[in-house]
């Protein structure tokens, strides 16, 4: 890798979405640097996932290896390492990473987002051994078995729905009094009968188990206990997305804090393309498949950009202009 190379497209982030991007940037034979801080980002700890194309069942990790292999393969180079600052330098970006710069004619974002935690002790070592912060991908794992589901909003309704398809029982545990959440979702739940309980007004206040999860401890007592045992416990109180890169490039946000592209996933700012859990392309549905989708869609862009532009970051087009209204246009 040559570290005084201009690229065509520098890649920040090596989640689904910047690992795609990478896969079609080499196949378009783009000069592409990606650059990730924590491999596979939140894909990694989904543990065994069973709803992407192709395979049966994958751990999440594997599913990662196996996209970053194809990319290898292409000969597209990746760094292991925190982007510090990103910087506009005439019409070219510079990308801080350490001591070193990386120099691109096009930059895309595919920084993701990042799951509230509950931040309790022992959160983080039980991930993916009965916490989980994904319904779709790890509620089929449950089948015939109880579980509980931390949140209160209409996302953890829908938490609930999808995964009383598998499990036994499930207990919806809110810290309010009541459940704020679509009038079609709280139906539907409601429809569930038994087989889903209800705890207001109530915290999970402590994580116990050994290697797995075994049991939770409560704010408030349930029936007469302050521990309740489960199988598993999933978490569904949001995520915020990453935009401290976007921010600094004075990148445009939408209203509920997500990067703003348009159908090509190009920002507001020209030669920057955004993909991933980073943008609200699809609202709260954020998978491995929309952001694969995404990223193919971003470097694609990015392509087209580079074919109209060529070689020299100075020669970029006229700003890419939002409107409040209408998007980006």
């Amino acid at each position: 890798m040559d570290n005084n190379a201009v690229y065509d497209l520098v890649i920040i982030g090596s989640g689904m979405a910047g690992l795609t991007a990478g896969l079609y940037a080499g196949r378009y034979r783009m000069k592409t640097l990606i650059i990730g801080g924590d491999f596979g980002g939140e894909g990694t700890t989904a543990g065994e996932t069973s709803n992407y194309p192709g395979f049966l069942q994958i751990d999440g990790f594997e599913l990662m290896s196996k996209v970053k292999e194809q990319v290898d393969a292409l000969g597209v180079p990746f760094i292991d390492g925190r982007v510090e600052r990103v910087e506009r330098r005439g019409h070219c970006f510079v990308v801080h990473v350490g001591s070193h710069e990386y120099i691109s004619n096009t930059l895309l974002l595919a920084i993701g987002s990042k799951r509230r935690i509950l931040g309790l002790p022992r959160e983080a070592e039980l991930k993916g051994n009965g916490v989980h912060y994904c319904v779709t991908c790890d509620g089929p794992l449950y089948r015939n078995r109880v579980v509980a589901l931390v949140g209160g909003g209409d996302a953890s309704v829908k938490g609930v729905n999808l995964i009383a398809e598998y499990v036994s029982k499930v207990y919806l545990i809110v810290r309010s009094k009541e459940i704020v959440a679509e009038p079609i979702n709280t139906e539907r739940m409601k429809k569930l009968g038994n087989k889903v309980e209800i705890l207001l007004e109530t915290q999970v206040k402590e994580l116990i188990g050994g290697k797995r999860l075994q049991k939770i401890g409560l704010s408030m007592p349930y029936k007469g206990s302050s521990e309740l045992a489960i199988d598993g416990l999933f978490v569904e109180i949001g995520a915020d997305p990453d935009t401290r890169l976007a921010r600094s490039l004075g990148v445009a946000l939408d209203e509920k804090g997500y990067i703003e592209t348009d159908h090509m996933m190009r920002t507001s700012v020209d030669g920057v393309f955004a993909a991933g859990d980073a943008v609200n392309h699809f609202g709260h549905f954020k998978q491995y498949v929309t952001a694969a989708a995404l990223g193919a869609v971003a470097a694609t862009a990015a392509y087209e950009d580079h074919k109209i532009h060529g070689d020299l970051c100075q020669l970029h087009a006229l700003p890419v202009k939002v409107s409040a209204q209408k998007g980006i246009t």
